[in-house]
């Protein structure tokens, strides 16, 4: 596949977001963003196509998924043409210190206010992004981030794990944008839970290129504690693989379904995967590759961050809600 190809010659991980940004553009240039959209038949391939790029890169990923959600989400509203060329960020957190103000002025809408957790906005040429109108509903915003009123700050983000994607926070001072389906729609439309899972591929996809380095590293030492962590891996990644799969089988199947449960479990159990493939690797491995192999040293600092994306306990909460609602039949055979 072109996207494989791509990711062969690509060798180098990106240290720093010009670089990130750079390769992103390179990607879309090459037509390699154009993943088939959740619940349109192949969702599974969008699936796979993400956990390629995390595990190639998770900062590159961070990007990749945000651009390719976004033009999946404006796809699904209706949203308007995404520029040739056009690199896309998704932000949607919503702290409660950084909020931005939209008041509509003819056919465009004007933003006030502060974004925070803004990956990839100092590289990115569009930004699509939650913001409040003035009855305080929930309103998509795609914002060309060339304007006099977009100011992309050095604040915000201090983490070294996935550092390269500058996750920071952008002032909105007058700036023009356009909305993007109607009030609400971005969290009520079938697409928000799908994303979710898109999300927790990215997390098999790293969690499944660490577990790479481990299997090859008992390729070359049949050491007994390393084949058992390995088996451990197997066992976790086989679970969360056939869980993404079906996950993937039943949004096809039910685009138009509400997929919460089907997310909140698909991310729990990617999540337990991933944090189970990361001590077993570190057990087995020792402080070489921490050290000495540039890739898995990467990876295995970026994930815990990008894992972060859940809430842990608070998800689980919610999913155990859910749970409690259903009948005795929710985990039949």
């Amino acid at each position: 596949m072109a996207l494989h190809a791509f990711l062969q010659l690509d060798r180098q991980t990106s240290a720093d977001t010009e670089s990130l940004g750079q390769t992103l553009t390179t990607m879309v240039r090459q037509g390699l963003d154009q993943l088939p959209l959740p619940g349109g038949g192949q969702t599974l391939q969008r699936f796979s196509q993400l956990a390629q790029v995390a595990g190639h890169d998770l900062g590159l990923c961070k990007l990749f998924e945000g651009h390719t959600d976004a033009l999946a989400i404006m796809a699904e509203l209706g949203g308007p043409a995404s520029p040739a060329g056009s690199t896309w960020g998704m932000w949607a957190a919503e702290p409660p210190t950084a909020r931005v103000r939209v008041k509509p002025m003819g056919e465009r809408w004007v933003l006030e206010g502060r974004k925070a957790w803004c990956s990839g906005a100092a590289v990115v040429s569009h930004g699509l992004l939650t913001a409040w109108d003035e009855q305080g509903r929930q309103q998509l915003i795609a914002v060309p981030m060339d304007q006099a009123g977009v100011v992309v700050t050095g604040e915000g983000w201090e983490a070294v794990g996935m550092g390269a994607t500058a996750s920071v926070e952008v002032l909105f001072t007058g700036a023009s944008g356009v909305a993007v389906g109607h009030p609400g729609d971005y969290l009520q439309r079938p697409g928000f839970w799908h994303g979710g899972v898109g999300i927790a591929a990215c997390w098999y996809g790293a969690a499944r290129s660490l577990a790479d380095v481990l299997r090859e590293h008992c390729t070359r030492r049949e050491e007994p504690h390393a084949l058992a962590h390995l088996g451990a891996v197997d066992t976790a990644l086989y679970a969360a693989a056939a869980v993404l799969c079906d996950c993937a089988e039943e949004i096809d199947r039910y685009p138009q379904a509400d997929a919460q449960l089907l997310a909140r479990r698909a991310r729990a159990v990617v999540e337990a995967a991933a944090e189970q493939v990361i001590w077993h690797a570190g057990r087995a491995l020792g402080a070489g590759p921490y050290c000495k192999d540039r890739h898995f040293a990467r990876l295995i600092a970026d994930l815990p961050v990008y894992l972060r994306q859940s809430h842990a306990e608070r998800d689980l909460a919610a999913l155990g809600q859910q749970l409690a609602r259903q009948t005795n039949e929710a985990w039949a055979l």
